[in-house]
């Protein structure tokens, strides 16, 4: 699609930039495909009568008429230049999106080779202790507050980039983003919950990061960034649903070598 309109759009410049206007002295116009001077008149082709036809010279303003259409034909050219931008972007983009795979996870570019993140295992820690959080099973039956965690105080899987572009294959149309984990101990805090009691109702309290993101296909796969640069720390790229305690984590670590 985007290819039919680059080429739609060379067509109408193309189809644009034939016709301008041969101004009158006094202020009318022809719509003309081309003019010659000859002599004491100037022959030029009607696009209106579609045939070539005579008109004296001191009649025309020829320095209006040419002043527009050089104007004309340089908003043309960077148009152009515009659509070659965007076309050379989309073809750039369908190689990278070539490269990731359609497995739901994150996922990085580096060197133009591919980085997968290993998706790690949370568990919930209340005051029954801990469990195992799996995306298809049910909060256990608790009230009060509750701990989202990842093990282990370190991700093993560290970047150096404060700013990675990451690919993110989303299993389904969820919220999703990079969060901050919190180290605790041994392990990091990736959501504060607070369970209602009777109600059971889940209040998420998560560390979102600002990012921006651009969705690259229909199967919802994602290119994330953040806003500003990450401080060197303990991170996640996210994938959950409000209040459901489904949470699904690719963990790493930032370690900006300029830091």
């Amino acid at each position: 699609m985007g290819r039919i309109l680059a080429l739609l759009l060379l067509l109408a410049a193309a189809l644009l930039a034939a016709n301008f206007k041969l101004y009158l002295k006094d202020g009318t116009y022809h719509v003309v495909r081309e003019y010659h001077v000859e002599g004491d008149r100037v022959r030029f082709y009607s696009v209106e009568r579609s045939d070539w036809e005579e008109i004296p010279a001191d009649l025309l303003d020829l320095k209006r008429t040419e002043a527009e259409n050089a104007a004309r034909q340089a908003k043309i050219a960077e148009e152009d230049k515009m659509v070659d931008e965007e076309e050379k972007a989309r073809k750039e983009q369908n190689r990278e999106v070539m490269k990731i795979p359609q497995d739901p996870g994150a996922y990085m570019l580096i060197d133009k080779q591919l980085k997968v993140f290993p998706q790690a295992e949370s568990k919930v820690h209340s005051n029954k202790g801990r469990t195992v959080l799996k995306v298809l099973s049910p909060l256990p039956t608790i009230s009060g507050k509750a701990t989202l965690e990842v093990d282990n105080a370190h991700s093993t899987n560290v970047i150096n980039d404060p700013r990675p572009e990451i690919y993110f294959q989303l299993s389904a149309e969820e919220q999703f983003g990079i969060i901050k984990l919190t180290p605790k101990g041994e392990v990091r805090i990736a959501d504060r919950l607070s369970i209602v009691p009777i109600t059971k109702e889940v209040v998420d309290d998560i560390d979102l990061v600002p990012i921006f993101r651009k969705q690259l296909t229909d199967s919802l796969l994602y290119k994330i960034w953040p806003e500003q640069p990450l401080e060197n720390g303990e991170y996640a790229v996210v994938q959950f649903t409000p209040g459901k305690t489904n949470m699904q984590i690719w963990d790493f670590a930032v370690k900006a070598s300029s830091r």
